[in-house]
């Protein structure tokens, strides 16, 4: 796992300075080409560090892909700088994703959306939970790892997980006023796969 990290670390900072040694010439001429600005493409952490800014906007991310939902690649995760900064990306109309996408750097555009977390999410999750109807996803019942992981979760339990989240929200709402968590993910519209 260790060396699949360090393979995709280095992949990206091989990206980073290929594109930043000269493809803006091509970028240029290929807008020129079109007669429109080319899309400005944005890491993953630009895009988290932004995210409310750009939430319900059309944006082009890139990142490395960590993992795809086994349930049929209807889901990837890219990761950024490292594995703290990762975001969700759902296939929607898309379908799917190749399931090649794995350790490539992956070019998404697509709309930005949240997904908010708050009391009434979390009892309709306990309703679930105590009349067994809720969908396992991940290897465990404690969810994805890699979901996990884009939250910010350590919890191994899904009653863990629960109280984690309104420990969380009694926080924010002690420092921001806000009684919710954010978690944004993309909604895919087109995806590449560098070659």
């Amino acid at each position: 796992m260790k060396f699949k990290f360090m393979v995709a670390a280095t992949l990206m900072a091989a990206l980073v300075t290929i594109t930043s040694c000269g493809n803006s010439n091509n970028k240029q001429s290929q807008s020129e080409k079109t007669g429109q600005a080319a899309p400005e493409v944005l890491s993953v952490d630009n895009l988290l560090a932004h995210a409310d800014s750009l939430l319900n906007r059309e944006v082009t991310i890139e990142g490395i892909c960590t993992h795809t939902c086994k349930h049929g690649a209807t889901k990837i995760f890219l990761m950024g700088s490292d594995d703290t900064k990762t975001i969700r990306v759902e296939a929607g109309p898309l379908g799917s994703f190749d399931t090649k996408c794995i350790n490539a750097i992956v070019t998404v555009t697509g709309t930005l959306k949240e997904q908010r977390v708050d009391e009434a999410y979390l009892q309709n999750w306990e309703a679930k939970l105590k009349a067994q109807t809720e969908k396992s996803h991940g290897e465990t019942a404690a969810g994805c790892d890699s979901e996990k992981k884009a939250r910010g979760e350590t919890a191994n339990t899904p009653e863990a997980r629960i109280a984690d989240f309104r420990a969380k929200i009694a926080e924010r709402k002690a420092a921001a006023g806000k009684d919710y968590l954010s978690f944004y993910y993309m909604e895919a519209s087109s995806y590449e796969i560098a070659e």
